[in-house]
């Protein structure tokens, strides 16, 4: 079973829990796989209930549907800072963001990239790398997420009085 069938046979039960199914991730290995399912919430963050809930209904559809066969590990996440992207669609909502992208067969003799989202033409994304765009059909990508961009985050505030490279001594 690859990670598209997981993600049509999943979506449906995210969507009845009032979650989406960003993707889902299957790493196949000898002894044991692992599933791995993004889910998001368009009005607040994902919460660790919203994982255990998601985990319980897809334990069921895998224990009826029986998929993946062989023992595998099941793990439920939120899409954190470096969002992972599986669709066009996912793409064009971060136009100007940076993504990192791995592609299976080579572009222009490259199959990694890394730069801003340009745009989505169609099937194709397009990223701005070393000074020109290059287009990428979605098929032929084998995993990309954002590149978050850290700078944009103030620092924690310092305590008042607080000196850098001081510290108080215990009496």
């Amino acid at each position: 079973m690859n990670a598209e069938k997981l993600t049509q046979l999943f979506d449906p039960v995210i969507a009845s829990l009032g979650l989406e199914c960003l993707g889902v991730e299957f790493v196949a290995s000898r002894g044991s796989g692992l599933v791995r399912v993004y889910i998001d919430v368009a009005d607040r963050n994902v919460t660790v209930d919203d994982c255990e809930a998601v985990s319980r209904e897809i334990s069921g559809i895998l224990d009826v549907n029986d998929p993946i066969s062989g023992r595998y590990t099941l793990e439920v996440s939120s899409p954190g800072f470096d969002r992972p992207l599986f669709t066009p669609a996912q793409f064009a909502r971060f136009i100007g963001e940076s993504a990192k992208v791995n592609v299976n067969l080579a572009v222009n003799g490259r199959r990694r990239f890394q730069g801003a989202i340009v745009r989505v033409d169609g099937d194709s994304i397009v990223l701005a790398q070393d000074g020109s765009e290059v287009a990428i059909a979605h098929s032929n990508i084998e995993k990309a997420k954002l590149v978050p961009d850290f700078s944009a985050i103030d620092p924690a505030p310092k305590p008042k009085g607080a000196k850098p490279g001081k510290t108080k001594k215990k009496p």
